[in-house]
């Protein structure tokens, strides 16, 4: 896993654990060369208006109205381009989310090419550095000219205008500004525009999504081995020998975790001679898992250390350039992808927790894992939730990245739909998070109503931590907190191991 510093200095890469550290306060440090390099580019824009030059969304309207003048000053301009994309519906988004879209934007700005003023910079910095988030509703986006309305919301925030979240609770964001005392931010049209034509959204809560799913993808390492060791499989499935001859190297990666985990493991000699795939074949789909992640990780670091923006301005090469920057094509692709891995996960998930609670593949245990099956019920409800998870998890696999719509009067007539697939690839891991606490809860309860302890060490030692956290299921009780538990100590095993 990356570090984490306390304080984030720009410039430098931008990961998926600096945007999960900005859910909360974090100081974010923008060296003199980063402001000097903005403030340069902003006074080439200056002089290349002042020569008369048409720049898009500073003398002009915006999308297809790009043919017409804009406003006549440049604080008009910026309400021109703010006020009507403040049009979102839906839920608000996690506040989570739209800090590390702040940070995000933040960073492509920052490199110099979008022609923004300074203060814009120092204001998203120190809005990073309280517990202030701004009020933004999940749908708008296209993914496609940036996060265009989703952003607006975020500079009408900085403003002072519409709403915001101060340490979680929701108030007008003028209050919450004076609260994590923040001064409104005044902007111009390139301020306006150079915030929110950018894909800062769509990249952060991909971002987001893959930092989870990296960890639950060691979680479904880790949870099979338990599983393997407290059934009493031999791990013969995981020979390097079979796994080389596959010809994968992820799949190799996987079995020799798998076989780590499982080291000092001693079979009871009473399985079948062939297990179920959801045991015999993990090294082999987790390994396409881990082979997935890969490709994704790079896409998606990428876009957030790329310039998301249009136009950019060039002054060592004297010139400015229209074109199609903040298209979140690649994103859209890589978060539908992460969806479908996750998914994928989540079948193995819910499978192993099927074989686990059936005593006529579990090797004898009762069903349900229940102390006394009828009177008591086990995990019967817990299973019951996870079928209804993965159904969830499932429909949620249609990719959005094809769902392409022509708008903005045919300005937009092809578009990818980045956000939605980044935010439903956010809504999949955490649906993977509860689907493994599901099956954690299970290998404790396991334990517990005659199963053996794993012999592996590293293997009991998981089961100890899930003792130790979470009673027995000994008379029933509710279980929704328990699962969420259980999935929160998992996090904590592998970023350990990490």
């Amino acid at each position: 896993m990356d570090a984490v510093p306390a304080t984030v200095t720009i410039p430098g890469r931008l990961t998926p654990a600096l945007l999960e550290a900005a859910a909360a306060p974090i100081r974010v440090d923008l060296a003199p060369e980063v402001l000097d390099k903005v403030a340069a580019c902003r006074e080439f824009v200056s002089r290349r208006l002042a020569a008369g030059d048409r720049i898009y969304g500073s003398t002009t309207g915006f999308g297809p109205l790009v043919e017409f003048s804009g406003r006549d000053t440049a604080v008009d301009q910026c309400d021109n381009i703010l006020y009507h994309l403040t049009a979102g519906q839906g839920p608000d988004l996690p506040p989570r989310v739209v800090r590390a879209a702040a940070l995000a934007r933040l960073w492509s700005l920052a490199q110099g090419h979008s022609g923004v003023s300074a203060p814009v910079l120092e204001a998203l910095a120190a809005m990073l550095g309280t517990d202030f988030a701004p009020a933004v509703p999940r749908l708008g986006s296209l993914g496609a000219s940036g996060d265009l309305i989703p952003l607006a919301y975020v500079a009408g925030a900085l403003r002072g205008e519409g709403s915001a979240y101060f340490a979680g609770h929701r108030m007008p964001a003028g209050e919450a500004l004076v609260t994590a005392g923040l001064t409104p931010l005044a902007l111009d049209g390139r301020d306006g525009l150079g915030l929110v034509n950018g894909t800062a959204v769509t990249a952060a809560a991909a971002g987001l999504a893959l930092a989870s799913v990296r960890r639950s993808h060691a979680v479904a390492l880790t949870l099979s081995a338990v599983l393997t060791d407290i059934l009493g499989s031999d791990p013969g499935f995981l020979s390097a020998h079979l796994l080389a001859a596959f010809g994968h190297p992820h799949a190799g990666a996987a079995a020799a975790r798998l076989r780590e985990l499982l080291d000092g493991t001693r079979p009871t000699g009473t399985r079948s001679l062939q297990e179920p795939y959801s045991i015999r074949c993990t090294p082999h789909l987790l390994g396409a898992v881990g082979g997935s992640l890969e490709h994704i990780g790079s896409v998606i670091a990428d876009d957030l250390n790329g310039i998301s923006d249009n136009p950019l301005f060039f002054p060592e090469h004297d010139t400015v350039v229209h074109g199609g920057n903040f298209f979140g094509q690649p994103v859209a692709f890589a978060a539908d992808q992460l969806t479908t891995v996750t998914t994928q996960m989540g079948n193995l998930a819910e499978r192993q927790l099927d074989l686990l609670i059936d005593p006529h593949r579990n090797g004898g245990l009762p069903p349900m894992l229940a102390t006394e099956p009828g009177k008591q019920h086990g995990v019967q409800g817990v299973q019951l939730a996870a079928t209804a998870i993965l159904a969830n998890l499932r429909r949620s696999t249609v990719p959005a990245s094809v769902q392409s719509l022509p708008t903005n009067g045919h300005n937009q007539d092809v578009i990818p739909f980045g956000t939605q697939a980044a935010l439903n690839a956010l809504d999949a891991a955490a649906a993977l998070r509860w689907l493994h606490g599901s099956l954690a809860l299970a290998l404790r309860q396991a334990v517990h109503v005659g199963g053996r302890r794993p012999t592996a060490p590293a293997c009991a030692a998981v089961i100890e931590e899930l003792v130790h956290a979470i009673a027995a299921v000994d008379p029933d009780r509710p279980l929704d907190g328990d699962v969420r538990v259980a999935a929160s100590v998992l996090d904590r095993i592998v970023e350990r191991a990490a």
